[in-house]
């Protein structure tokens, strides 16, 4: 670094400026190219394949241009060969070899001293004229000497004209200079079409390397696009499938760890992208999340209701506790239950738990709310979570509702009796009512609760205060201090 810094601080101002701006430019380039990358990947999948197809369509299109102009210009050098060029080699050798029979018509005419061939040499003049019409006809660059070969000619034939008299006697000094005048005129015209059709030539031929050389350009710039395009197209595709590919491994990857029962974070995809993977990720998460609640759930459930159990119920009380939602905690419990198992067994006792699990259940489907929950202790202990507003048409409905139910598990005897016969540890025989329900009933609205602990222990003092009312009631704690309101 501190050479390359020397080696910086020698340079001229103009080297140094120009250094300065192509790290501008780079830098600036690097930029752009983050830029374009991020928003490349919050893309979704669909639109990132429609990125890499219009990419390669864009590619093919500016090939594709490239080709058909160079076509374009090969075809106008063609063009201008065929009809310009060669045309015009052509006409050139025609018009030398029509004035060369002229002028041999016309010697003959004077050596034969025949005046009959004159015609032929005026035909073969109407011959050049017409040559000279259709090389006119033809596009020329403006310097041609149209004009002047017109004009050679024009004296050729007025030479020709004026001294063929003095040419039938080739001794006289006149036939002589006329000679000497025609064959230097007949020169000049010939001079000036070789010059015409090798200028004519020299144009083909480079007409001709063009053609060699926009061919040559043609196909190697098509066949670097089409290796740069093959080479961008995989670079592209790989990112897209990379894109894809990745998330999807991961994917696979948390599916087997989460069907393993393992739903801790690690085996969670890290997918950051904002495409349907990045989203079917997060739905993944939130399903992992609740799956592991569910699970929970499950291995803290009552084996004989399917409730769920006292770590569920103390999670959903701490949860509500800390984001400070309005919370009633009802708790339930079934008076004189172990009597009725003494007199009628444990199965008997299970029927009356699942009926009040059943009972709990459809009055809060019907009288709760969305978001209500419900848990078993155990034993004949039940859990109602629900809002302030809604325990007040819960519990009275529960009450009844298992104050109607509870005596068609009763022997006829004992239901007319109103009790059942027990006795004692020490064998003294004792009549024990028939169940009732009662309920605690605990809020957030009055008292400031601090943790599922303090719910807990207030809620188990009012179910005690409850049952001492030897009904089924329910009693909500509306206390700051004091005692607990009856309802």
């Amino acid at each position: 670094m501190y050479t390359l810094a020397s080696r910086f601080f020698q340079l001229n101002i103009a080297k140094k400026r120009l250094m300065g701006h192509l790290l501008y430019a780079s830098f600036t380039f690097w930029l752009f190219m983050k830029t374009l990358a991020a928003r490349f990947f919050r893309l979704n999948i669909a639109k990132k394949m429609l990125l890499g197809y219009l990419f390669y369509a864009l590619l093919t299109i500016l090939i594709a241009l490239f080709i058909l102009s160079r076509l374009e210009e090969l075809n106008r050098i063609n063009q201008s060969i065929i009809k310009t060029d060669i045309p015009l080699l052509e006409i050139t050798d025609k018009m030398i070899d029509t004035l060369l029979a002229q002028e041999l018509y016309g010697q003959r005419s004077v050596i034969l001293r025949s005046p009959g061939l004159m015609p032929l040499f005026w035909t073969r003049n109407e011959e050049f004229d017409q040559l000279r019409k259709r090389m006119d006809a033809l596009p020329h660059p403006k310097d041609f000497p149209a004009d002047r070969l017109l004009s050679l000619h024009a004296e050729y034939n007025k030479l020709f004209k004026e001294g063929f008299e003095y040419l039938k006697d080739p001794s006289s000094p006149r036939a002589k200079i006329y000679e000497k005048k025609i064959r230097g005129k007949l020169d000049q015209i010939i001079q000036l079409l070789k010059r015409i059709s090798a200028e004519a030539r020299q144009d083909q031929n480079e007409r001709s390397r063009m053609t060699l050389r926009i061919g040559n350009t043609a196909f190697r710039v098509t066949a670097v696009l089409c290796v740069v395009g093959i080479l961008v197209g995989i670079i592209v595709a790989m990112i897209i499938t990379r894109s894809i590919s990745e998330p999807i491994h991961q994917l696979k990857l948390s599916t087997q760890e989460i069907s393993q029962g393992n739903f801790d974070s690690d085996s969670l995809p890290q997918i950051h992208s904002r495409d349907e993977l990045g989203d079917l990720s997060h739905a993944f998460e939130v399903m992992v999340k609740r799956l592991k609640r569910l699970e929970e759930m499950y291995l803290d459930a009552s084996p004989l209701t399917h409730l769920p159990g006292g770590i569920a119920i103390e999670n959903i009380v701490k949860k509500r506790l800390s984001d400070n939602v309005p919370l009633a905690f009802c708790l339930l419990d079934l008076a004189n239950f172990k009597a009725f198992n003494d007199r009628y067994g444990y199965a008997k006792g299970n029927e009356v738990i699942l009926a009040t699990a059943r009972i709990i259940t459809d009055v809060v489907s019907t009288q709760g709310r969305d978001g209500d929950f419900i848990g078993h202790i155990g034993g004949d202990d039940f859990v109602i979570i629900t809002g302030p507003d809604s325990f007040e048409k819960i519990c009275p409905t529960i009450l009844d509702t298992f104050d109607k139910t509870i005596l068609d598990f009763y022997d006829l005897e004992d239901r007319k009796r109103g009790s059942i016969l027990g006795k004692t540890r020490q064998g003294k025989e004792i009549s024990f009512p028939i169940m009732t329900v009662s309920i605690a009933v605990v809020t957030n609205q009055i008292r400031d609760l601090k943790s599922h602990i303090q719910v807990g222990e207030i809620a188990a003092e009012m179910k005690n205060y409850a049952k001492s009312f030897g009904k089924s009631i329910y009693v909500v704690d509306r206390r700051k201090d004091g005692l607990p309101e009856k309802v």
